[in-house]
């Protein structure tokens, strides 16, 4: 992203889009007291954040007889349906890890084979967008933990917290590009999720070799653990390296620092998430559910002075159901520069006619300015 003089001036900046995420599927009933079991307290959940200002929804099942997160499709199509039914403008954001969360001694943070979560792409009636990783990472969301994080809740077993250190983002080339065919087979749009810089370069590659076309809505993931942590210096990076015609970045991140990292992210110009899923303490250390987080995130926005996004307005800003036809209308919109035709050299820029724009006739002199 490219910053100007006034790129910082909130009156200038686009309103912010709320992201909750309240399903929290590394969580068991018990651990936090928002956590929605039945299929009716989650489309509740749906509900009640995008009556706080939330307009996007992340999404995850709960199979309400165990408790635990669900992997079972017919769970996904329906919960899927009911909340469309009950919030049909809110955009749904399907996780698409489909992990089995390690709840006992002894298990493990599971990713499901390639052909099951290929079945996301299939689901029925469809989300607007499936979170695609690119490339294979260690995604330890205990290693930035801090005294305190896991108190209360099953997590601060260490045997169960070990298995968690364990979860690796199984994302190889034969996943995500079949992935991609698939999702725009089905009018899905993919919602990028790098953890480190590198995973961006993977998915500008993407773009430049055609293997996807379309606007550009990601997420800047930093919870350590093989993802950024929560280094300023790194985000900037992150930030600076994305391209500058993305429709949407949000910064997503952990516990208490992803109160400090969503309040750079709405004086930076960029979008925020939060929710039971990343953080469940308020500043205080004192439990922080799911809506007030989103109440937290509309106030803080409106007294910084930027507008927040009403569901209409970040569908628009997202580009929801937009796709491009070539790599290059592709890096056009997304202001990249184009590919190197054969035989250029030097750097990549568009082609001008080489003139000079035509003066507008109104006289002035340059000492008017001194």
């Amino acid at each position: 992203m490219y910053f100007t003089d006034d790129s910082l001036f909130p009156e200038l900046m686009k309103p912010t889009i709320i992201t909750a995420a309240p399903y929290g599927p590394e969580w068991l009933p018990g651990d936090v007291e928002d956590l929605p079991l039945s299929f009716e307290q989650q489309v509740q959940a749906a509900v009640d954040c995008y009556n706080a200002g939330a307009t996007m929804l992340h999404f995850h099942v709960r199979d309400p007889k165990t408790g635990e997160g669900s992997s079972n499709f017919d769970h996904y199509n329906e919960l899927l349906g009911m909340v469309r039914k009950a919030v049909p403008k809110m955009i749904i954001q399907v996780g698409g890890s489909i992990s089995f969360a390690p709840h006992t001694e002894g298990a493990k943070a599971k990713w499901l084979d390639y052909d099951t979560r290929h079945m996301l792409t299939e689901l029925d009636p469809k989300p607007d967008f499936v979170t695609v990783t690119t490339g294979s990472t260690l995604w330890d969301i205990t290693q930035a933990f801090v005294p305190g994080d896991a108190d209360g809740t099953h997590l601060a077993d260490p045997k169960v917290a070990a298995a968690w250190s364990g979860m690796v983002v199984d994302s190889l080339p034969s996943f995500y590009i079949e992935h991609l065919k698939r999702l725009r087979k089905n009018g899905i749009q993919p919602y990028f999720v790098p953890g480190h810089v590198h995973q961006l370069e993977i998915i500008e590659r993407l773009i430049r070799s055609g293997v996807y076309m379309g606007p550009l809505n990601l997420a800047l993931c930093g919870y350590g653990g093989g993802t950024m942590g929560r280094n300023p210096f790194d985000w900037m990076e992150m930030l600076r390296r994305t391209p500058h015609g993305a429709s949407s970045v949000t910064f997503w991140s952990s516990m208490r620092g992803n109160i400090a990292i969503q309040t750079m992210a709405t004086v930076l110009g960029v979008n925020v998430r939060v929710g039971n899923e990343d953080n469940i303490w308020d500043i205080d250390k004192k439990r922080w559910s799911t809506v007030k987080q989103v109440e937290w995130a509309v106030k803080q926005s409106e007294q910084f002075g930027r507008k927040v996004a009403t569901a209409d307005e970040a569908r628009e800003m997202m580009k929801v159901g937009v796709w491009y036809d070539s790599a290059e209308e592709t890096l056009f919109n997304l202001g990249l520069p184009p590919n190197r035709k054969e035989g250029h050299k030097g750097f990549l820029a568009y082609e001008t006619d080489g003139r000079l724009p035509q003066a507008t006739g109104v006289v002035t002199k340059p000492t008017s300015i001194l």
